[in-house]
Parts: C-alpha cells; structure tokens; sequence
C-alpha cells in the first residue's frame, strides 16, 4: 500500500516534513499547497509534484489519504476542517492555532469523522524521554522548570501576537507538552509578561514570560521563557521527585542521583517516528501516534492558559481536562 500524501504549507517545517517523507518506499507526495505560488512550486519541484495556490485546489484536484498541514498560527482552522470534511487523515504541525477556540472546533469534527490525526510534538519520539519515565518509575514529582531562552525567528508574523500568538504558544509549547507528559495535567497559571522587545512595534509578542503551574497531583512547575536572545541558548525541562533530579532537552538526558551525573545522548530520530507513525496508523500498520489532535488539545489548551494569564495579570483555572 501507498500512503497519498498533500501538504498544505511549503516553508521550512513542511519541508523537514517533505524531506523525511520522501524517504518512505510507501509514501508519495503529491501535491504541495500554499499561497506563495513560488514557494508552493520550489518545494513541488524538489518532490516531483504538483503546485497548487491554496488548499482548495489541493483538495479537489489530487487523490489524497492524508494532509500535512504546515501552516503559521493564524492561518490555522478553516484548511483542517476541510480536510477532515473530505475525509482524510490529517497531521498538524504544532501550534493548534492562535487561540483555543479554533483547536477546540477542528477537534471536535475530528472526533465526528473518527480521523487518524497527529500532531508534531516529536519530543514524545525521543528516548531520553522515555528512560526520563523509567528512572523516575512511580515517584511524585514534586517540581518541574521548563525553559525556552531563544531568538525570535526569522520570519514576519512571527513578531506579532496576531500573527504567532506568542512565544509560549508557538515555541514553549514543546516544554508544557513534556510536562503534561511526565508530570501530569495543570489545574491552575499564574504568569507575567514583560513588555515587547525595543525594535518591536505596539501588538508585538511579549520579551519574555515568567508562569508559575499548579499540577493537580501536587507538583509545582515553573515556566521562563524569553525571545531577546540572538540565538537558541537553551530550551527543555527539569524534574525533581525524591533522590533523583533529572534534565531533559532534545538531544540529552542529564541524570543526578547525588552519586554523580550521568549525561545520555540522544540516539533516535524523532523527527523521523513522528511522520513514521502517523504514516503507519494512516495505512493501519500501527498505533504509535503519541501525540493525537485530542491529546495536543490539551497541550494547547494549557498554552492558551499561560498566555492568557501573563496578558491578564490574573490567574486562569483550566478545567477538568478528563471532562
């Protein structure tokens, strides 16, 4: 069997997507979709298929049995929706959207039609993080820090909060995901946001973002995040249950038992197991997606919290997330 596969989006990220992917001997890409027509045929051309002007034009014109759906924040919502509405399974690279609301509904049709989905939280694929899960076996948590200390990307929308929706929407979600992940769901944000950086116009992201997370089994978290930096310094999250501390990052695994650190360096891929297992669950050869549109709802959902929270000054309560 041949996994038809559309992209809907042609920047970098689609085509890290496209790269892996056409690696695949039971995946064919055909059709790329965006609205920059010569970035759309660049990346088409790289792939021996065809260009098209927007996800339209995609839907009807190519047999498809998945979308990659690459596209910046703010132009999130109305591609998934016809997507599903075609009946196709659907891969949404992080973040869900700009605010919760749009997740929420593209959620909800996803669950409607019984889709395959997956979204590209690839720190999941990563084996630091599930020999992070052994070591800590079935100890509490008792706190978590995440960080991400970087530059502002290269690209216009990202600046602008109507354009990226933040920096803890669009980057630090990886951290918050983590931690959902090995430490469980938040209750409760209380964060501040200092102002946008000097060279940054009224309606630019915050410089950066300080939060405090209450878990529901007990365990603090704190969350910094900064975009004033010329470069990527740092970006993971750190654990602390009793005896052991343990810092997590996408190529190692950091390990203090107070008799000497163990460092372990990141061996897999995971960039390539996020698209493997979507591919798979796609072609029904596997059930490895750790990260379902549902599932990431939630880790939007506690971003948007954040967000909403350093904007506000006043503390968010998430409701119950089993609910």
């Amino acid at each position: 069997m041949t996994c038809r596969i559309g992209f809907v989006g042609a920047g970098n990220v689609a085509a890290r997507h496209a790269r892996v992917l056409s690696g695949f001997p039971d995946v064919r890409i055909v059709g790329i979709a965006d609205t920059d027509a010569a970035r759309a045929a660049g990346l088409a051309r790289e792939h021996g298929t065809a260009a098209y002007g927007d996800h339209a034009a995609l839907l009807r014109s190519e047999r498809l049995d998945a979308v990659y759906v690459c596209v910046p924040p703010f132009a999130h919502g109305q591609i998934e929706l016809a997507v599903l509405d075609a009946g196709l399974s659907l891969f949404v690279e992080k973040p869900l959207a700009l605010d919760e609301a749009t997740a929420r509904r593209v959620a909800a049709a996803a669950r409607r039609r019984g889709a395959v989905t997956a979204v590209g939280h690839h720190w999941r694929y990563l084996d630091v993080v599930e020999q992070a899960r052994r070591l800590l076996g079935d100890r509490p948590v008792r706190l978590a820090v995440g960080v991400w200390l970087d530059k502002v990307p290269p690209v216009p929308w990202w600046p602008r909060r109507d354009g990226s929706g933040g920096q803890v929407i669009e980057q630090a979600v990886h951290v918050l995901d983590l931690a959902r992940l090995l430490v469980g769901e938040v209750t409760e944000v209380s964060a501040h946001e200092s102002g946008h950086p000097p060279d940054q116009a009224e309606g630019a992201v915050g410089a950066a973002t300080g939060a405090l997370l209450r878990f529901r089994d007990g365990a603090t978290g704190i969350l910094g995040a900064t975009c004033l930096l010329g470069w990527k310094h740092r970006a993971g999250l750190e654990i602390y249950a009793e005896g052991i501390a343990l810092r997590i990052s996408e190529d190692r695994l950091v390990v203090d038992t107070g008799a000497g650190r163990r460092v372990i360096v990141e061996a897999g891929d995971a960039r390539r197991r996020v698209d493997r297992a979507f591919v798979d669950a796609v072609l029904r050869r596997g059930t490895d997606v750790r990260a379902p549109y549902d599932d990431a709802l939630r880790t939007h959902r506690l971003a948007c919290a954040v967000a909403r929270a350093a904007t506000s000054g006043a503390p968010v309560r998430l409701e119950d997330t089993d609910g």
